[in-house]
Order: C-alpha cells, then structure tokens, then sequence
C-alpha cells in the first residue's frame, strides 16, 4: 500500500491515521508532542509543521500529505500562513498530494445552502486566512507544481470531539447529567452538523482517488436539524429526562470574551448560529458514492463513547 503523512493528531488527524493503517498504509502521524494512537503502522513523531525542512524530509516518499492541523483560534493569523507554506512545499517538493481539511468559514453569511462552487466571500477575519490558504494551494496545483483538493465540512460532532465542537463538552455530559444546555446562538435554527468519522472517511478517499484533486468538495452530512432537535433526540437515545436547551445571552459571550481569548472568538462566527447555516454534500456524494453516517448511529455512538470517558473519569 501507499505512505501518508498526518499533519496533526487532534479528533480528525488521529482517526484519518487509523483508518489510512488499517488499509495498511504506512502513516506517519506529526503532532508538536508527538501524540496519537498508538498502532502498528503507525509512527507518531514530534515535530512542528512549521519547520519546512523537517515536514519535507518526512513527506519523502509518500503519496500524500494530509493538513488535518487545528491551532487554537484565537492564534489563527500568527500560525496558519507558516504552517500552511510549510506543508504546502513539502507536498510539493516530494511529489505528494496535498488534502488539506477545511471548513465553511470561507463563504458568505449563506442565504441557501452552500456549494463547492460558492465565491468565497467570507465575512470574518478566520475565513478570509482559510480562503487565502485554499487560493494559494490551488494556484499551486493550476501551475502543475502539486496536486491538492480541500474537503470541507460543518460543525463537527462525534466520538472525540470535546471543547471545540457546540455538540462536545458543553452539550452531550451536561445532557447525560440532567443539567440544561445554554447554546451560543438560536437552538431552533436549522444547522448542518458534520459527524467526525466521516470526516475522516472523506479525507481518505480524497487522498487515495485522483478525481479528488483541483477542486474543494463538501464532506457528506445528514440533512440539517436544529439543536434543540439534536438535544431532543440525543436524551431519547440515551434514556434521559431532557433538560431543556437555551440560547446564550449574546451580552453573556460578549462579557466572555474579555477574559478568554477562545471565546471572543466567537463573536465574529456568530452569524452561523443566528440564521439557517446548511451545506450541501451532494457532489462528494455521487462521485465517491460515500453517503454520511445515519444521524441516530451517529448520535448513538457519541453518547457511547461520552459515558466511557464520564466512567473512566470518575
């Protein structure tokens, strides 16, 4: 099988790695501490993606490089243009193609649902440094210097998702637990909600099939629902009294914001959680004849996954 480098061992770059081994495919999985599972065919190893001669050498040899990096957001415009520069010439350099994980920051504040083919046209200071990274790596494969493509989803959800996902820490035990969940913006608005293994799922696919490259594609999510819906259906899995779910006083975020870094930033993706924010996956869809997984599996298995490390932690 082939060689594939993993830039980034977080919730997505972790379980990319695991389904690249168990296809057998060698994988290296680059993280700054070294971390991710531990399993045969896998090597971890430390080192910062910034240090363009280090990711070359570990890029020699293989057919792709995948960008699955997440720097905390409130460090965004000091750590993605270096990163991305990096890893863009060390795909380049060694002949691997280049997927880079992405997301819907890059297009305008949607008045329907969003499309590979949207003019990206994004409306916050996050989106315009991931617009710029997709512009930059396509002009790259338009002058025939490397083969990229983006896949882009939603807000993930799923098995490993914790502080940074709206379904992670601060729904899913607060849920379990009995306790009401205040949301960052209206609950009843319909939101796509991307589940993570199929994250994974997609960027392997786009690594492993030449029809991926040159383009971005929208990784396959379920129809939109709402939060509320999530919460709703998530206790009836799970046997639980529903709590309740409310939307957050917007001057409760703002207030938030001048103690953590994190959350101020926030304030300018807001828009996603005011108004429809949905995605259509159909193009990944029927070229790969990948469909997403069921949202009550998919729901199912997180509830599972969040009373181990609720067991496990008490």
């Amino acid at each position: 099988m082939g060689k594939h480098v993993v830039a980034g061992a977080g919730q997505v770059g972790s379980q990319v790695a695991r389904l690249l081994a168990e296809r057998g495919d060698e994988v290296v999985l680059v993280s700054r501490s070294g971390s991710g599972p531990d399993l045969p065919g896998v090597t971890r190893v430390a080192a910062n993606v910034v240090d363009r001669e280090r990711m070359t050498s570990l890029t020699k040899g293989a057919d792709a490089l995948h960008n699955c990096v997440n720097p905390p957001y409130h460090r965004w415009a000091q750590d993605w243009p270096p990163m991305a520069e990096s890893l863009l010439a060390a795909a380049r350099e060694n002949g691997a193609g280049y997927v880079i994980l992405g997301n819907l920051y890059v297009y305008a504040a949607p008045e329907r649902p969003m499309r590979e083919d949207d003019p990206l046209s994004p409306p916050s200071a996050k989106g315009k440094i991931r617009a710029r990274m997709w512009e930059q790596a396509l002009a790259a494969h338009q002058a025939g210097e490397v083969r990229v493509t983006e896949v882009r989803g939603s807000d993930y959800f799923g098995p490993g998702c914790l502080d940074q996902s709206h379904l992670g820490e601060r729904l899913v035990p607060r849920l379990l637990g009995g306790k009401a969940v205040r949301m960052i913006g209206d609950p009843d608005q319909t939101h796509s909600w991307t589940y993570v293994p199929d994250v994974a799922a997609a960027l392997v696919t786009a690594a492993t099939d030449d029809r991926s490259w040159g383009r971005a594609w929208h990784i396959p999510t379920t129809e939109p629902v709402t939060a509320r819906q999530i919460a709703e259906r998530m206790c009836e899995i799970a046997g639980v009294r529903d709590p309740g779910i409310r939307a957050m006083p917007h001057w409760v975020l703002r207030a938030g914001g001048l103690v953590s870094p994190m959350i101020a930033e926030l304030e300018e993706l807001r828009y996603q959680f005011v108004r429809p924010f949905v995605m259509d996956s159909t193009d990944f869809q029927t070229t790969f004849g990948m469909k997403p997984t069921p949202m009550d599996e998919a729901l199912a298995a997180t509830i599972a996954w969040w009373r181990d490390r609720l067991a496990n932690a008490a």
